[in-house]
């Protein structure tokens, strides 16, 4: 039994240095071209607010589909995660080589938006393969009460990553101001480092990453020796108690999400702040230097004051940083804003996922998780294409400065999160009303972990 135990922990090391490699440079991508590929549709490619919130929205939900209905089902089906990891980043990366090839056949910049965006939405439904087996194997592979910890150095890891990434991008996205505005989108180097990278992260994964999925030997190996009361997977499931629960995170990442599009260009306003682009990587980068900090100790703050405490105080504090942007006239607020923001995604994305993985059975992991997911993926387009985005296009349509018009934005998106906030105070009523013991021991359970 010893013997076998220190064989598996062994196993979980390779595994976390495989997951922490693959999320610093997942990070590291996305920081790298999601960050300004904003700017560049909105300046470069005159697209309208809300026409470049669309690129948040349509290859989300494309994702969505794809996670719920074919990967999700599939991987449970089939219990393998690493396969659906390396075929969607490597689909990923050759794909976002073809976008860069075929956008730049059009003479027409708007069309060629479009067709960016067009684009990404197909590459999205089979990159999300990559996204669902990422969520289920955290859950195979570690046991409930370490889950939190375990996001949170993975997402302060990722913080890492894509800090290095933002900077980058802000240096190729104008040649280090050698080059015209949009020079890194257009001539390509930002596209070819993004599926550069995509395809370097199948190495740690094929490396360090065994296959399997729930039902593996090595998977959660303090259960062959636990009779601690340890917090358990749960064993009955209500669909009522996990839904309200996704519904109240898809409200809150909506309204605090929504603005995350549209604040790269409401920075580099020339009516406004008129940042340039490696000023504006500083700013971005803030978020990025609060996640590696709170990643560190997110695990420890869900297990000391509870997963569903830390979802709420974290939920709050997304409210402050929307009301800063939406009312600070001064630069240094930005800086305060992004750090808090940074914060928020931390403790928002590890408790809510450890309070997840606690509702949702071994066995539906892939389909429950395709459904958890959505909260977060379709919150980065669904608020700013249907709210935000028309909202700002509207002020400015109607004479409004541009500076004020993004600022009424994230007012609303304020608005938006104290309505899910609501909500998640209903979803809590509902579990308890019901008397949910779920992913929980019926005793020696400790209590700070039922709050």
């Amino acid at each position: 039994m010893g013997e076998n135990l220190k064989t598996n922990k062994n196993i979980l090391r390779r595994i976390f240095l495989g997951l922490s490699s693959f999320q610093i440079l997942a990070m590291f991508r996305r920081g790298l071209f999601y960050t300004y590929l904003s700017i560049y549709l909105r300046f470069f490619l005159n697209l309208s607010v809300t026409a470049t919130t669309l690129y948040g929205t349509i290859p989300m939900i494309l994702s969505v589909i794809g996670q719920n209905f074919v990967w999700g089902p599939l991987s449970d089906k089939i219990q393998k995660r690493r396969i659906f990891i390396v075929i969607g980043e490597l689909s990923a990366g050759i794909g976002i080589i073809i976008v860069w090839g075929v956008h730049n056949t059009f003479t027409n910049l708007q069309y060629a938006g479009y067709f960016v965006i067009i684009g990404l939405s197909i590459i999205e439904f089979f990159w999300s393969m990559s996204n669902i087996a990422w969520s289920s194997l955290v859950s195979d592979v570690y046991p409930p009460k370490k889950r939190s910890k375990i996001m949170g150095g993975l997402t302060s890891l990722g913080g890492i990553g894509q800090l290095l990434g933002v900077f980058i991008g802000g240096v190729f996205y104008d040649g280090n101001g050698l080059q015209y505005d949009g020079y890194g989108f257009k001539e390509g180097p930002l596209f070819f480092i993004a599926a550069a990278i995509m395809i370097t992260s199948i190495i740690p994964m094929l490396l360090l990453v065994p296959e399997g999925g729930a039902k593996r030997t090595w998977n959660n190996p303090e259960k062959e020796n636990n009779s601690s009361g340890e917090l358990e997977d749960s064993k009955e499931f209500s669909l009522v108690v996990f839904l309200s629960f996704v519904i109240a995170l898809f409200i809150i990442n909506a309204g605090r999400n929504s603005i995350a599009i549209v604040f790269s260009q409401y920075i580099s306003l020339p009516s406004g702040f008129g940042a340039d682009p490696l000023t504006l990587s500083y700013i971005l980068n803030t978020r990025g230097i609060a996640t590696i900090i709170v990643g560190i100790i997110a695990g420890k703050l869900s297990n000391t004051i509870g997963l569903r405490k830390i979802l709420v105080i974290s939920s709050f504090l997304a409210v402050v940083y929307l009301l800063i942007f939406g009312l600070a006239s001064s630069i240094e607020f930005m800086y305060v804003g992004r750090l808090i923001w940074g914060a928020v995604d931390v403790l928002v994305m590890t408790s809510s996922y450890a309070l997840a993985s606690l509702l949702i059975p071994q066995e539906r992991r892939g389909r429950l998780f395709g459904i958890y997911n959505a909260s977060f993926f379709l919150s980065w387009g669904v608020g700013s294409t249907f709210i935000i985005g028309p909202l700002i296009d509207r002020q400015i349509a109607n004479g409004i400065p541009e500076n004020d018009a993004y600022q009424f934005g994230f007012l609303a998106s304020a608005i938006i999160t104290v309505v899910g906030i609501l909500v998640l105070f209903l979803a809590i009523y509902i579990e308890r009303k019901q008397g949910s013991n779920y992913g929980k021991q019926k005793e020696n359970i400790p209590e700070k972990l039922q709050n």
